[in-house]
């Protein structure tokens, strides 16, 4: 198990350009099986769980060619389906949370799809219940092996449209879903859809395939099913995840960061919550500059009460955030409340930083209070172990500002997330080394 090592309490300085999107790039690999003909995929991010899912698609018989960095063609024109029913992708599938979305296309285009329970983030209770009953409304004939923890759904004879209203605004149910419609007969209309930038980029693909989706952008989404798709090139978004990590790692720092072409049209309200936190960011072109700071004030509500910092479905603010924004209250003037509504295990990783002199109130499962040092008084270095991708790279901005050096153990959960973290780190001044 390899570790972090970091000198905390320097100031950085330099420019970082953001990784290629996670949560896109597991969507739009598992669209080229959509397809026979070969698809182009620009600026994939070269993290573990991207990785996996790659391996995964070779393993199943994509022909997979690296063009250079990040860019890649896809072949899916001779499948080895016997291998979804393999001991090896019991094992592969189990262990990456986002190949659940491989069963919508392979539905779709052979008739039959199956997936091991799958992994990922322990932060919670994450339900598979929309995927599958999107499927079950589109025709299809639900599984499940209780001994085995092992899903299938068939339609041998294809799926029809349909009308659905999903229970939730799950982003991977609907992409699952919107990625076996297009491939039905006749009209599927989605009501309740996620829509977050990740979801537009998937149809927008499918729409250069030849798929005839409408409602882009917004939670109706109407799917005329068409026979067949085709190839496509398509260029990953920035990753927000990551441009809002550093975002709050120059705060913390009190560092001269620019974060570069970020796509400001798909941040949302990114940038204004951080503003909200006191902190300067500047937009140049399509940079975020954060200029050198001695400090940041936390805003208050109009009447006077504490400020709110919650999760919501797109477009409101992404829960995948929240840690980062947690851990940057810790040094900022005032106080805070923090709500992650959508998982009740995710604010577990607090009692870390309150080891490292943070003073936070874990209220629930779902909310905690931060009461800002305003720098006044520095966090402690310690020894601590990452739990899940977003609370890791959150104690790694905490050990970049605190005082002394710092270990992080588990760091295999933050590669997951984040494209080689250490050496981009290293390059604005960071002091922190791998230690396997």
């Amino acid at each position: 198990m390899a570790t972090f090592q970091i000198e905390g309490g320097h100031k950085l300085k330099g420019e970082i350009n953001p990784q290629g999107a996670k949560n896109e790039a597991l969507q739009i690999l598992c669209a080229v099986l959509l397809t026979p003909e070969t698809v182009q995929i620009d600026n994939i991010p070269d993290i573990r769980d991207v990785n996996k899912l790659i391996q995964i698609l070779e393993n199943l018989g994509v022909k997979v060619k690296k063009l250079g960095k990040g860019s890649y063609t896809f072949t899916a024109d001779n499948l080895d389906l016997n291998y979804l029913e393999s001991d090896l992708f019991k094992q592969e599938g189990s262990s990456l949370r986002g190949s659940i979305m491989i069963v919508g296309p392979l539905l779709a285009r052979f008739g039959k799809g199956y997936i091991p329970r799958p992994g990922g983030d322990k932060i919670g209770r994450r339900r598979l219940d929309t995927h599958f009953e999107g499927f079950i409304k589109l025709g299809a004939d639900f599984r499940y092996n209780k001994e085995e923890h092992f899903y299938g759904v068939d339609a041998p004879n294809g799926l029809t449209g349909t009308y659905m209203l999903l229970d939730q605004a799950s982003v991977t149910g609907t992409a699952n879903i919107v990625m076996a419609a297009v491939l039905a007969k006749g009209k599927t209309t989605i009501y309740n859809a996620a829509c977050e930038p990740y979801l537009q980029q998937l149809c927008r693909m499918l729409n250069s395939m030849g798929a005839k989706i409408e409602g882009v952008g917004s939670n109706l989404l109407v799917i005329e099913g068409v026979e067949s798709l085709g190839g496509c090139t398509h260029r990953v978004l920035p990753d927000m995840i990551e441009i809002g990590s550093w975002i709050g790692l120059a705060a913390m720092t009190r560092s001269e960061i620019t974060i570069k072409n970020v796509s400001w049209e798909n941040l949302g309200l990114i940038p204004e919550t951080f503003r909200k936190l006191g902190i300067t960011l500047d937009r140049v072109g399509d940079d975020i500059h954060i200029p050198e700071q001695d400090g940041y004030e936390i805003q208050s509500y109009i009447d006077g009460s504490i400020l709110t910092v919650s999760d919501a479905p797109w477009p409101g603010f992404t829960p995948d955030l929240l840690s980062i924004v947690l851990v940057v209250c810790t040094q900022a003037k005032g106080s805070v409340l923090i709500h992650q509504k959508m998982f009740e295990s995710r604010l577990f990783f607090v009692d870390k930083l309150i080891d490292m002199g943070a003073k936070i109130i874990l209220c629930d499962p779902h909310r905690a209070t931060v009461i800002g040092h305003n720098f006044e008084s520095d966090l402690k270095a310690t020894t601590m172990v990452s739990p899940d991708i977003r609370a890791g790279i959150s104690l790694l901005i905490a050990a970049l500002s605190a005082t002394g050096t710092s270990t992080i153990q588990n760091i295999e959960q933050i590669d997951r997330g984040y494209e080689n973290i250490d050496e981009r780190l290293r390059a604005i001044g960071a002091r922190i080394e791998r230690i396997a």
